[in-house]
């Protein structure tokens, strides 16, 4: 099993549209890289501690690739805002890719020399290494299966 940390938004559409994808085994949501240890979400939403909601996504690679699924979260986020989403706005609302494995990161430059041709406006995900993760609160945790009308600015559809 592989796995990729993938910041697009608010976290709970994020996690609910890869939960859905064949070949991914696990997700999680929570806080990544940030400067704080063990953030709370009211803390995060502060935007004073650094993270970027981010959802952990294991998959696995015999089924799926990452170029595939990075093809998905592509088209799931709009890359060239900076600090929002939708209608959330705020630094732990930017979009990132964050890897733990090095071999990861040619795959994900490709991805997003492919992407940018899509824009005249620069992308501004973030790409780069996992430096932390903090599990959010349990009632983040499939927040979207266990509140099915609940807020989202993901198409799931896609």
């Amino acid at each position: 099993m592989k796995n990729i940390y993938l910041a697009g938004g608010c976290f709970w559409g994020v996690e609910e549209y890869f939960s859905r994808i064949h070949g991914v085994v696990a997700t999680e949501v929570g806080y990544a890289n940030g400067h704080k240890e063990n953030p709370t979400y009211e803390e995060v939403c502060t935007g004073i501690t650094g993270h970027a909601e981010t959802t952990y996504i294991e998959y696995d690679e015999k089924i799926i690739s990452l170029e595939d699924l990075l093809e998905k979260f592509w088209r799931i986020i709009n890359p060239t805002l900076l600090n929002r989403q939708g209608p959330d706005i705020g630094n732990q609302y930017r979009t990132g890719i964050y890897y733990t494995d090095p071999s990861d990161l040619d795959i994900i430059n490709k991805t997003l020399e492919e992407e940018q041709k899509k824009y005249k406006e620069p992308i501004v995900t973030e790409i780069m290494e996992l430096k932390s993760f903090y599990k959010a609160e349990a009632y983040h945790q499939d927040y979207l299966k266990k509140n099915p009308g609940g807020y989202c600015h993901i198409d799931l559809s896609r």
